[in-house]
């Protein structure tokens, strides 16, 4: 079964929960999508070897690996019309708390209030997702940053990455 790529999304948010107790619906409504894509999307994690599918944990080196070297390739980035939205990649925090680029990068949103270059978001709900939560954000900003940055962009990308994974 391949991933999909809500099944990142879903990913990102069953670690962020760390110890805390989660369900599929508790997932459901934090990222807005469905119960049963939630279910599925664990189902592929759990059979691609990002979740143990005896603990229901993330496998903290699996995604890094992954979210590091296959990403980008797996789910490219794609770059759309100039529009409104919210502030994606190094644009966004943290990464725009290291270097300041001209370039704004924005998932396209209707509550947004920046204007920038528009790049897909992996999953039509991660606005809202990350809107739902800081943490999601920051990781779905840095995953966007791997997916178009440059190499400065993608080094600091993947140390802030990687430090979050391993706290």
């Amino acid at each position: 079964m391949n991933l999909k790529p809500q099944d990142i999304v879903v990913l990102l948010r069953v670690f962020l929960y760390k110890e805390k107790s989660w369900s599929i619906r508790v997932i459901s409504n934090s990222i807005a999508i469905s119960n049963s894509e939630v279910h599925m999307a664990i189902k592929r994690c759990k059979d691609s070897g990002l979740i143990n599918p005896v603990s229901g944990r993330v496998s903290t080196s699996a995604m890094a690996e992954f979210l590091i070297h296959g990403l980008k390739y797996a789910f490219p980035a794609e770059i759309g019309p100039p529009s409104r939205g919210l502030p994606t990649a190094h644009s966004a925090k943290p990464v725009s708390d290291i270097i300041s680029s001209e370039e704004i990068y924005i998932w396209p949103y209707s509550k947004g209030k920046i204007k920038g270059i528009s790049i897909l978001p992996l999953y039509k709900t991660v606005p809202i997702a990350a809107l739902n939560d800081s943490g999601m954000y920051e990781f779905l900003a840095l995953i966007d940053s791997l997916r178009i940055g440059r190499v400065r962009e993608v080094k600091i990308a993947r140390e802030q990455l990687l430090q979050r994974i391993n706290k």
